[in-house]
């Protein structure tokens, strides 16, 4: 597969056996058969043309809510976030954001705008793509609420503009068109909601404080069930401080692990699978990950 990825003739950037902790806010993981970067969405659009049918394709944002596991992902990864940064004003109430805005810049630059409600924005890890992707929400905002229409490129290349009544939204979930990637979307705001600074700024410190940013982590790991939190879930079963090998349940949040020590990918799958076996246990509760878990087990 890589001898046919070599020969495809891009301008962006071939990278092979590519290890993906440097690509994933845990630091851990194992590599990507083929890593490409591209230059342009020209350059996207030719790859994805050119590209064996068969051949399995990843899309990467940051690699804030992902994890891949030690044996590494066999085909394509494709990360062009470095492409897809654009933010424009269109309308009076209405942005066009490429899926590889950060959300927090999304958020502060709105906020100067006077567009709102998009504080919540703030509180999101990752890009507007990921957001897309998994309906990304934080302080009673969701991403979807906002989605006026989504710019999406197919496994042949083609662009899209697709409508939200074409995706089936839920919490945490979003389904639509298979085979098809987010390039950006078009968000709606609304005349009466005034966004404000000290709101945002209260967030981001709200975030500082409870959650532990300086460690490598995914942000939460787990959907709040129904009614209830992950975290309180979590932390009554006793789990606060537990490890595997490097992986530990955060003592600050419990809804986050952290790459404590040099942890691999098995250890924080191992911690993930033995937090939810004993929420299962303590509380009869099934906790549903938010993480994106791909790739194979080493020796797979």
């Amino acid at each position: 597969m890589m001898a046919i990825a070599r020969n495809l003739n891009v301008q962006g950037k071939l990278l092979f056996e590519e290890s993906m902790s440097r690509h994933t806010s845990w630091r851990a993981g194992g590599p990507a058969e083929v890593f490409f970067v591209p230059s342009s969405i020209e350059d996207l659009s030719k790859f994805l043309r050119k590209l064996d049918v068969e051949i399995p394709i990843f899309w990467h944002g940051v690699g804030s809510n992902l994890l891949v596991r030690d044996g590494g992902f066999p085909g394509v990864v494709i990360s062009a976030t470095k492409i897809l940064r654009g933010l424009e004003r269109i309308g009076h109430f209405v942005v066009n954001a490429g899926s590889g805005l950060p959300c927090t810049q999304l958020a502060r630059q709105c906020v100067r705008w006077e567009l709102g409600p998009s504080e919540f924005f703030a509180g999101i890890p990752g890009t507007v793509g990921g957001a897309l992707a998994m309906n990304a929400g934080a302080h009673g905002g969701e991403t979807w609420e906002r989605v006026e229409s989504v710019r999406t490129i197919d496994r042949s290349g083609n662009i899209h503009e697709r409508a939200p009544n074409e995706y089936t939204v839920g919490y945490r979930s979003v389904t639509g068109p298979e085979n098809e990637w987010f390039l950006g979307a078009k968000l709606h705001f609304e005349m009466d909601a005034k966004p404000s600074l000290e709101t945002m700024k209260d967030m981001l410190e709200r975030r500082k404080m409870t959650q532990p940013l300086g460690l490598p982590s995914c942000g939460s790991v787990f959907r709040n069930p129904e009614g209830d939190y992950s975290a309180r879930l979590i932390e009554t079963a006793g789990l606060k401080g537990h490890r595997i090998g490097g992986a530990e349940v955060s003592k600050k949040h419990a809804n986050f692990i952290i790459n404590r020590e040099n942890a691999s990918a098995t250890d924080i799958e191992k911690l993930i699978e033995h937090v939810r076996q004993t929420v299962i246990d303590e509380h009869g509760v099934s906790l549903v990950h938010e993480v994106q878990i791909v790739g194979e087990q080493p020796g797979g």
